[in-house]
């Protein structure tokens, strides 16, 4: 059985390349991710190194996605030479550590065109007398 993430228990070494990345967590249709520091292969089911945050992708009653970060932590391992996986770094760009990554603007104007494509087509039932089509 393997090392829960938060306990940080996995053997490293210094000189090798490091990742943060999600490791998933949860049940079937309840995913929740663990954001952990671990060696950059390919092997996904090898311990982690350190865990840095974590998010919930599920929306709770409010409506929101519950993430959390430790900064200082996210902060040394950057430092160190540790990549990001495109996830972990639009996350960390919303949350204002990094630029914005340009995936998530390209997410919001995907989000707009369909809000605007559906406002039409409901003004169109609404309406169908003054539909253009």
């Amino acid at each position: 059985m393997p090392l829960i993430p938060a306990s940080g228990t996995g053997r490293f070494w210094a000189r090798s390349a490091k990742i943060i990345r999600f490791a998933r967590q949860g049940c079937t249709n309840r995913p929740f991710y663990h954001i952990v520091v671990m060696e950059r292969r390919k092997d996904q089911y090898q311990p982690v190194i350190e865990q840095v945050g974590t998010f919930d992708p599920i929306p709770n009653e409010h409506n929101e996605k519950l993430v959390s970060f430790n900064f200082e932590r996210v902060r040394f391992w950057l430092g160190n030479g540790a990549h990001l996986s495109t996830p972990v770094a639009e996350l960390l760009g919303i949350a204002g550590l990094l630029p914005v990554h340009p995936r998530t603007y390209m997410t919001a104007w995907r989000n707009r065109q369909e809000t605007a494509k559906l406002a039409e087509i409901d003004a169109a039932k609404k309406d169908p007398e003054n539909s253009t089509d």
